[in-house]
């Protein structure tokens, strides 16, 4: 078999794991638009918000403690103990949930019915103040995480590969449990979306919020539970990228990411939040290994996803799986 034709499906694997992790992304979107309409652009942030909460609660760091030290003149900066992984992310969910409802009662629940521009400029806003929040909650170093999540070569794919191919597969063991936590937290999604009681009344806001209303269902409690649910995609999406690349404040520009990932997807679509993100991971690579690095000179995983959601919001702007908008007149 041919080196480069070896080389291009170790590429495409590389591709379909990092597509998995964008698709964690934009699931958290897709939640909170089939919901409510809205456009969050604060989701890349809450990933961050959630990375930055976890990794201080398992350190035992005192949340403030700079402001704490600067106003009192103290040097208080840790408890004195560590938290155990789980019970860290336990907590964590906990402090998300409390963020949704935060959100919901103190910005959302105020702009009912306002025109969409308003409410994306509203989650902006989110955006900035929660990233600011987290740098003063726990600071703006870089920090490491570690949940005991498996990291380095997956030796089995490499010894395997060596023996088909004479050359082992590179495969992170990161990347091989993100997929499989996507893929369960997918259809943990669809199947809540499509057979519980939940499921169905957040279903119907979204199709209309006044039918919604008039058939008893509470909108602040659909909202609140969607963005709680938006909160643990963010919470997920930020242990693997956390865990990946460090927790750093340019964690939240994934969610830049994810944007042309929706596009592909559909903004309405769980299934095409995964689809899409399968799409834009291989097709970078790909594009990288074949093209951009013989050709153009490198970096075209830069830009290629963006130019690919361009050419799909000329001809197809619904998405791959999200609904065409028809208005009669």
């Amino acid at each position: 078999m041919p080196d480069q034709l070896i080389f291009g499906m170790e590429v495409f694997l590389n591709g379909l794991m990092a597509g998995v992790l964008y698709a964690l992304v934009a699931l958290g979107f897709v939640l909170i638009y089939k919901a409510s309409g809205i456009f969050n652009y604060a989701q890349g942030v809450m990933a961050l918000f959630a990375a930055l909460t976890l990794v201080g609660i398992m350190e035992g760091q005192v949340p403030f403690s700079h402001l704490i030290n600067a106003i009192f003149g103290t040097e208080i900066h840790h408890f004195g103990w560590h938290v155990p992984a789980l019970a860290a992310i336990l907590l964590t969910m906990v402090v998300m949930v409390a963020l949704a409802w935060a959100v919901n009662t103190l910005i959302f629940k105020h702009l009912v019915n306002q025109e969409p521009i308003i409410l994306f400029m509203a989650t902006i806003g989110l955006a900035y103040f929660l990233e600011g929040f987290g740098d003063m909650m726990w600071g703006s170093d870089i920090k490491t995480m570690d949940v005991g999540l498996p990291q380095g070569i997956n030796d089995v794919i490499d010894e395997t590969t060596a023996g088909w191919f004479g050359y082992g597969f590179f495969i992170d063991n990161l990347d091989i449990v993100a997929t499989v936590i996507a893929a369960a937290l997918v259809f943990t999604l669809i199947v809540f979306a499509q057979y519980t009681k939940q499921g169905r009344a957040m279903r119907a806001v979204a199709d209309d919020h006044q039918a919604a209303l008039s058939v008893g269902i509470s909108l602040n409690f659909i909202w609140v539970m969607v963005w709680s649910l938006a909160g643990f995609v963010a919470l997920v999406a930020g242990i693997m990228w956390g865990t990946k690349s460090g927790v750093q404040f340019s964690l939240s520009l994934i969610a830049l990411k994810a944007l042309p990932v929706l596009m592909l997807g559909g903004f309405t679509s769980i299934p095409g939040a995964i689809v899409g993100g399968l799409l834009i991971g291989v097709g970078e690579k790909l594009f990288e290994f074949a093209i951009g690095a013989p050709y153009l000179g490198g970096a075209t995983e830069i830009w290629f996803a963006y130019v690919l959601a361009l050419i799909f919001l000329v001809f197809r702007p619904q998405g791959l799986f999200g609904e065409k908008i028809i208005e009669r007149v």
